[in-house]
């Protein structure tokens, strides 16, 4: 009976295309937050695994930086020891200038141990050309080997095999004061991350060549952990600062990243509540529809109820038919919107800047999870709009509408 009323006679096309905009109402809305949700998971779970590809899950460093960290090698090997630690490595971070052919450009050169960076970062696994075993050594002429970011590379002219110059403003100190020190060193590979920031800015080198290039003894700024399960990092971190003692401080990858982590979560939030309020402006649109197709049927409530039906029943119908309004749209909603997602991530319809994005398209990962709570979400919602209609259907007395019958 509830899905005989919604196929309303001609004389009731209204309702019927009033149910119709209901229908499409309760989809837009399924589709709009399958979509939305689905860019938001992208970005958050493309820009954390760029970067934590790229970076550790902990970092130990000087809390009042001076000569750097001497004793790296024994705090390292503690550092092994603590539970969920599976790499630990040290790393000498400077800002340098790169000068190339085409032009010179600020970026970070980062001194790595090879076998540790391998275990803690994935960034010299994505190699585009080179390999990582030349820059274990010197290359021809003992001229030290780096391995640079793709967009780095690119901005200043830089093939591989090609010797580029790295100068240090920082340099080495002379009586007339510190003097820029340049060094000569041969592109071996180039990476690319898919992190814009990273392949822009970042080269790798061995941390004895970047020890050289600054005229520095055997000190590291920073040590890298990485852990086997990255939600740990807070305990972890707060073990080890117990074992490198006060002079040291642990950052995570969740401090180092708390801007960017809260923005999308602040943007997930209001995404769902905006994307909401659709399904509230479908909400009332069954609730007219029901509204009106009470007010069409007070004869058919009046005759069932004087047959013996029951109140409860004659409720029934009207909630059933709410019901039925949105899970058909639910379900438009939800085939629509999870098939927009698997194109749009597959052919990767929206394309974006990566100077200002860091990611060269719009990527879509929905999640089932999130599919349940938005089709429970839109079957409520449309739930509750039947209920005032409904309970009016109730209250109809047989006797005064057939009267006059």
């Amino acid at each position: 009976m509830a899905r005989r009323y919604l196929k309303a006679r001609r004389k009731e096309a209204v309702i019927s295309v009033i149910t119709a905009i209901s229908v499409v109402g309760v989809a837009a809305g399924v589709m709009a937050l399958v979509i939305a949700l689905a860019i938001n998971n992208g970005f958050r779970d493309t820009l954390q695994r760029n970067l934590l590809g790229a970076m550790a899950h902990i970092n130990v460093q000087e809390k009042e930086p001076r000569n750097g960290i001497e004793n790296w090698e024994l705090l390292v090997a503690k550092i092994r020891r603590v539970p969920h630690v599976i790499a630990a490595g040290p790393a000498l971070y400077t800002p340098i200038f790169f000068a190339g052919p085409v032009q010179s450009q600020g970026g970070i050169l980062k001194g790595v141990n090879i076998n540790d960076e391998l275990r803690i970062s994935d960034t010299l696994r994505h190699l585009k050309s080179g390999s990582v075993d030349r820059l274990r050594a010197a290359t021809d002429g003992g001229v030290p080997g780096l391995i640079m970011g793709a967009r780095l590379a690119e901005d200043i002219g830089m093939l591989q095999n090609s010797m580029v110059n790295v100068v240090s403003p920082e340099g080495e100190l002379t009586p007339f004061g510190p003097r820029p020190s340049i060094r000569r060193f041969r592109v071996v590979g180039v990476f690319e991350t898919g992190f814009y920031e990273i392949d822009d800015r970042w080269a790798y080198t061995t941390l004895e060549a970047a020890q050289q290039a600054l005229s520095l003894p055997d000190v590291v700024n920073q040590i890298e952990v990485k852990l086997d399960d990255l939600n740990l990092a807070p305990e972890v971190a707060r073990q080890i600062e117990k074992i490198t003692g006060p002079k040291y401080a642990t950052t995570t990858w969740m401090e180092r990243n708390r801007q960017l982590l809260d923005a999308l979560r602040m943007e997930k939030a209001v995404t769902v509540i905006t994307i909401g309020l659709i399904e509230l402006v479908a909400a009332l649109n069954i609730l007219i529809t029901l509204v009106m197709m009470v007010m069409e049927k007070y004869r058919d409530i009046a005759i069932l109820i004087s047959m013996g039906a029951k109140r409860a029943q004659i409720r029934g119908i009207f909630m059933l038919q709410g019901v039925m309004i949105g899970v058909v749209g639910t379900v438009i909603g939800m085939t629509v919107g999870y098939t927009i997602c698997y194109f749009a991530e597959r052919y990767r319809w929206i394309r974006l800047d990566e100077q200002v994005y860091a990611l060269s398209y719009v990527p879509f990962e929905p999640r089932w999870v999130d599919g349940l709570w938005i089709a429970a979400a839109a079957i409520l919602v449309s739930f509750l709009a039947t209920i005032y209609p409904a309970r009016n259907a109730t209250k109809i007395a047989p006797a005064e509408v057939l009267r006059y019958e």
